[in-house]
C-alpha cells in the first residue's frame, strides 16, 4: 500500500505531465524546503517527565509564509506530515491566497493526558519551534484534536519570548484563536461551510436540488458536524453517519444539531438514541446522493471506493482518496469535489483572520462569509475551468491550476543565485 505521500508525489506527477510543468519548478515544488524534528521532555501531573516527538513542515513560501494547521493524534509521523504540507501548498494556491504550505503535528493521543498536561505539552512544542515560526513566516491553526484553546497557549509562549514592545505585532502567529484572544468570528465553522459552499455549488451547476437529497458524513468531529449542519438547512436530509465509535443510520433522517449536542457529552456518536446502529463495514454501501468524508487521510481505497453508491464525493478531510480510489470514482461516474478545494474554507478564513490581526480589524459573521464564498467559488470555478480544458478529473485539475500559480511565480522571481 501507498504512504500518503506516495499518493499525493503521484498526483503531483500525473499533473505536472499534463500540463507540462517546467522541469526546474517541477524539481522545486517535489520536495519541502524545510522539514523539522523536536524531541522535546514534559514534566506530567504525577511528577515524571516524559519525551515527545514533534514535526513542522514546511513545503513552499513562494507565494507568501507557510500556512497550515498542527494535529494531535498518535498516527503522526513525518510521512503523513509531508504530504499534508504539501497539500497545503496547493491548498493556498487554488484558492489565491498569499500564503504557502506547512504542517506540524505532536505523536500523542489526547485523550490520554489531562488539560493542564496538555497545556505544557503544547506550550513546550511552540517554545520548540519559537524560532522557525512567526506571523510573516510561518503560522500554524487547528487540526486533528487541537483547537482555539491549543492556539491561545501557543500564541501566549510565542509572545513571551519577544520583547514587550514587539509582542503586539505577532498576535498573527496562530489563525483559528478564539475571538478573545484575536480569533475571528466564522472561523470554527470555516472548513465546513467551505464545504457546503461547494456543495451547493456543484447542485447548481447539475441542476440538483438539494432539499431533497440524502447524504452521509464520515467524521463527525469540527468539519464533519458543521457541513452536515449547513448542508441539512437546505433541507437535505443527513442519513448515516461513521465516527471512530462507531456507524449509525437512520433513513427518515439525523438531526446533525442534535447529533451534535450528543455527541459533545459522549465524546463519540456511538449509542446515539435516535438512529440505528449498523456495522462499520456497511457504512460505504449506504445508497445516499452525496458523500463528505470528513475523518483522516486514506479511506477510499481500492477495496472500498467500490462500496460508494452515490452522485458525489465532497472531501472534507485531507487525503480520504487513494490514488487507486480516484481511478473507481471516475469507472463508476461519481463526481468528486477534492479535498485541496473543498476543505480550503479554513484556510481562506485563517486568512482572513491574519488580515484583522494586521489591520486591528474585527470583520461580522456576514463579511466573512461573503468573502469566504467568493475565494472558494473562485477556485472551485478555475478548477472546473481547467478540468474541461484539460479534459481531466477535478482532483487533477485543482493541482493543475495550483502548479500553475506556483509556475509563474517562480518564472517571474527566477531561482537565486
Amino acid at each position: 500500500m501507498s504512504s500518503v505521500y506516495q499518493n499525493v508525489v503521484r498526483q503531483f506527477n500525473k499533473a505536472a505531465d499534463l500540463m507540462n510543468l517546467d522541469p526546474d519548478i517541477r524539481v522545486i515544488l517535489s520536495s519541502p524546503m524545510n522539514e523539522i524534528t523536536v524531541n522535546f521532555p514534559v514534566r506530567m501531573d504525577d511528577g515524571k517527565v516524559r519525551m515527545f516527538t514533534g514535526y513542522r513542515i514546511q513545503h513552499n513560501n513562494a507565494l507568501g509564509p507557510f500556512k497550515g494547521g498542527l494535529r494531535f493524534h498518535p498516527n503522526v509521523n513525518d510521512d503523513e506530515v509531508r504530504a499534508l504540507a504539501t497539500w497545503m501548498t496547493w491548498k493556498s494556491a487554488i484558492a489565491d491566497i498569499p500564503y504557502g504550505g506547512a504542517k506540524g503535528g505532536i505523536k500523542l493521543d489526547p485523550k490520554q493526558y489531562s488539560k493542564a498536561e496538555l497545556e505544557r505539552i503544547s506550550r513546550r512544542f511552540a517554545y520548540s519551534l519559537t524560532t522557525n515560526i512567526g506571523p510573516n513566516y510561518d503560522i500554524p491553526a487547528p487540526d486533528v484534536n487541537t483547537n482555539g484553546q491549543i492556539m491561545a497557549w501557543i500564541l501566549d509562549t510565542y509572545m513571551s519570548t519577544l520583547p514587550a514592545k514587539e509582542r503586539d505585532t505577532a498576535l498573527g502567529v496562530v489563525t483559528g484563536k478564539p475571538l478573545e484572544a484575536g480569533g475571528s468570528i466564522g472561523r470554527t465553522k470555516a472548513t465546513g461551510q467551505g464545504v457546503c459552499f461547494c456543495v451547493e455549488q456543484w447542485a447548481k451547476d447539475h441542476n440538483f436540488d438539494l432539499s431533497k437529497a440524502t447524504f452521509m458524513v464520515q467524521g463527525f468531529g469540527n468539519v464533519g458536524s458543521w457541513a452536515a449542519k449547513l448542508i441539512a438547512k437546505h433541507g437535505a436530509k443527513l442519513i448515516a453517519v461513521q465516527d471512530h465509535t462507531g456507524t449509525i443510520i437512520c433513513k427518515d433522517g439525523i438531526d446533525p444539531e442534535k447529533l451534535d449536542e450528543y455527541v459533545a457529552e459522549k465524546r463519540g456518536i456511538a449509542g446515539y438514541p435516535e438512529a440505528e446502529a449498523m456495522p462499520n463495514e456497511d457504512f460505504l454501501s449506504t445508497e445516499a446522493d452525496i458523500f463528505v468524508p470528513a475523518a483522516l487521510e486514506g479511506q477510499l481505497t481500492e477495496e472500498t471506493t467500490g462500496k460508494l453508491k452515490v452522485k458525489l464525493v465532497a472531501e472534507g478531510a485531507n487525503g480520504p482518496t487513494t490514488v487507486e480510489g480516484d481511478k473507481i470514482l471516475t469507472e463508476k461516474g461519481i463526481d468528486l469535489i477534492p479535498d485541496v478545494l473543498c476543505n480550503s474554507g479554513g484556510v481562506i478564513v485563517s486568512y482572513f483572520e491574519w488580515l484583522q490581526n494586521k489591520s486591528s480589524e474585527y470583520w461580522d459573521l456576514e463579511e466573512v462569509d461573503t468573502k469566504l464564498k467568493k475565494k472558494i467559488i473562485g477556485g472551485y470555478d478555475r478548477v472546473k475551468e481547467a478540468a474541461a480544458k484539460y479534459d481531466v478529473d477535478m482532483r487533477t485539475a485543482a493541482y493543475i491550476v495550483a502548479l500553475s500559480r506556483l509556475e509563474s511565480a517562480y518564472k517571474l522571481r527566477g531561482v537565486y543565485p
